[in-house]
């Protein structure tokens, strides 16, 4: 569940729930059985018009490396169309608390930044949304007092002005206060009004409502884009129903994606995400045929493991990639069986 700047990462194999987590998440499980926690398939009141038409119904996140750590380098313009959001990583931390700027790697190829705008713009053209990631295994931005929520925002609007991305990925992966990052996206959505805003957290900061990272997801629901859980580099886990389904398993992506179903988040707010390669994580990859029969399970019903969920969301929004290199250095096997498959639902 990290991502490197140089290498894969192997994250923490089989951490586990503690009491409280486990509690709340039996708690999610019973109102999943009692069929009380469904949520709306329709987007949530308030959302700016403007995200529907920026983001499929059903859409594939990729994350794009703004560095070379063996993976197909690739400039923008390389990348699969099949990705609807592409996620640039990442930005870095500056001297002031909680802002971030963003400087591009020389060793992606670019000649100048006027180039990578360029690229930007002719994704955009395409119908792509492309935005600025926040985080990763080497992250070091912190949001946590009103100043430094202040000063992320204003950097996230910033950079938004400058590049002309679509809006911010939260990828922190070590630690992430609710109140003020919510706080901090609201600043961002006050200012750009259609943002694209999403979120890949670790499986263990989507085990409950209860999580800093779920609390941030509902505090922003009215503009939240899609939430990917990271569903790799975590070793077994409780899913909805409180049973441990094992990692790399269609159990594993639907009894977990069932959490936030039955959370808050509406469906649209929900994708799955998965190593593009086997050398994209330390473990937890999956075949594309495994990905694409949770996404069937969770859609229509169909293709489920032994996890069945009480009811069906079509209205799914779809999958993330890391990468969209490491997926260049598999030949595309992500975008052209995953995407093909999320763009192919009802």
């Amino acid at each position: 569940m990290v991502r490197a700047r140089k290498g894969t990462g192997t994250g923490t194999a089989g951490r586990r729930l503690s009491a409280g987590l486990a509690a709340a998440l039996l708690t999610v499980a019973g109102a999943v059985a009692a069929g009380t926690a469904s949520a709306s398939e329709a987007h949530p009141a308030g959302r700016p018009a403007a995200h529907a038409a920026a983001v499929p119904r059903h859409a594939v996140t990729g994350y794009w490396q703004n560095f070379d750590n063996g993976a197909t380098v690739q400039k923008l313009k390389d990348v699969n169309d099949a990705y609807d959001i592409i996620a640039v990583a990442f930005a870095d931390a500056t001297g002031a608390p909680g802002a971030v700027a963003f400087n591009l790697d020389p060793a992606v190829g670019y000649a100048s930044a006027a180039d990578f705008k360029a690229d930007i713009k002719a994704k955009q053209a395409a119908g792509k949304s492309v935005v600025i990631s926040v985080g990763g295994e080497k992250g070091s931005v912190s949001v946590n007092d009103d100043a430094s929520a202040k000063n992320f925002a204003d950097s996230i609007n910033g950079l938004m002005d400058q590049y002309g991305f679509n809006g911010v990925d939260i990828d922190l992966e070590n630690g992430l206060n609710s109140t003020y990052m919510t706080q901090a996206l609201k600043a961002v959505h006050a200012r750009h009004g259609d943002v694209v805003v999403t979120m890949a957290p670790q499986t263990i900061d989507m085990q409950s409502p209860q999580t800093e990272y779920f609390k941030t997801a509902l505090g922003i629901k009215d503009f939240l884009t899609v939430v990917n859980t990271q569903y790799y580099n975590s070793g077994s886990m409780n899913g909805c129903d409180g049973k441990v389904y094992a990692q790399g398993s269609v159990d594993f992506l639907t009894s977990l994606a069932c959490i936030q179903l039955a959370g808050g988040l509406d469906p649209s707010q929900v994708g799955l995400g998965v190593p593009a390669s086997a050398a994209a994580a330390g473990s937890g990859h999956v075949a594309p045929s495994v990905v694409d029969a949770a996404l069937d399970c969770l859609t229509a019903g169909s293709n489920c493991g032994s996890y069945k969920p009480s009811r069906t969301y079509p209205g799914l929004r779809g999958a993330m990639a890391w990468s969209t290199n490491w997926d260049a250095s598999n030949g595309n096997e992500f975008a052209s069986q995953v995407g093909g498959h999320v763009h192919g639902l009802p």
